[in-house]
């Protein structure tokens, strides 16, 4: 079984509207159409993998210890005050690969998509990275935290291409009135961090262009306190994974851009620049990005 064609199946269906979801007297409708067969197949394999990758370290058949193992050790020793039980292993386990892989690959995905639609930024990049790493074969995570132009890279790619376009959804526990609107208790509300990112009455005429630089001398950031730029959530519910994820984001955008020179294929179609979007839980390329990378060493 396929981790990463389990991961796309995942993620597009989470993505794809469920009729029952909001009109609970047609849910049949999304029988007929084979909603529920896909997504009863799919948590069935997803089940079936994650329990063969927990076997897997019960039986002891690994050379090292790693998240599973500490999560088994906790079942074990019943060290944090409540019962874990197989299936919440499992459930950890899924979060941790839903929102820890497929996130962070498109975030790369589309990084490199705009720095090769705009060699002009890929250039001041890797000057930048170049400059400060000189002669060093790698870029450290220490390495990162004065480049600039990287954070802004990325934070601008955040901007145009968040991970997760509609959050994820969340649901008010009471009344609210916000504004002119009635937000009745029960309902559920999605927060549109691609249409925030692109509003442009907060990003100026220019809100739908890649330009990095817009962030160089700006107060904005994306950990939740400014509202203009929320890719991870806001307050209590925002992606507890915010500070490793961007770290990793930014030590794998800088290591490639240091090692390699990048271009597009002789003959690439539009389709290697297009910024068309496929659907699904977090939004990928519609196309394959393809490109070439020559080593500097």
């Amino acid at each position: 079984m396929d981790f990463k064609e389990l991961m796309e199946r995942l993620s597009k269906l989470l993505g794809t509207f469920s009729v029952g979801s909001y009109v609970p007297w047609l849910a049949w409708v999304d029988w007929v159409r084979g909603l529920d067969g896909k997504l009863e197949k799919t948590a069935n394999d997803l089940d079936k993998f994650f329990e063969r990758v927990v076997q897997d370290h019960v039986d002891g058949n690994r050379d090292r210890t790693d998240f599973v193992d500490v999560l088994l050790a906790i079942q074990r020793e019943k060290s944090v005050g409540f019962e874990i039980n197989r299936v919440s292993i499992k459930a950890i386990v899924l979060d941790v690969f839903v929102g820890g892989t497929d996130t962070s690959y498109t975030l790369m995905e589309w990084a490199m998509t705009e720095l090769l639609r705009h060699p002009k930024c890929l250039n001041i990049l890797q000057e930048e990275v170049r400059t400060i790493c000189k002669d060093r074969p790698s870029v450290s995570e220490d390495d990162i935290k004065d480049m600039n132009y990287l954070k802004a890279v990325i934070k601008e790619t955040l901007r145009l291409h968040p991970p997760l376009p509609l959050m994820a959804p969340h649901e008010s526990t009471q009344d609210v009135r916000l504004r002119d609107y009635h937000i009745p208790a029960g309902t559920q509300v999605l927060i549109n961090a691609w249409a925030i990112g692109r509003e442009a009455a907060t990003w100026g005429p220019d809100a739908e262009e890649f330009r990095p630089e817009r962030h160089l001398d700006s107060s904005v950031d994306y950990r939740g306190q400014a509202f203009e730029l929320i890719p991870f959530g806001a307050g209590r519910r925002i992606c507890p994974a915010i500070s490793f994820a961007v770290v990793l984001n930014e030590v794998v955008l800088a290591n490639l851009v240091h090692r390699f020179d990048w271009r597009l294929p002789v003959k690439s179609t539009e389709d290697q620049t297009d910024v068309a979007e496929s659907t699904g839980l977090a939004i990928h390329r519609m196309f394959p990005l393809y490109a070439v990378a020559s080593s500097t060493t």
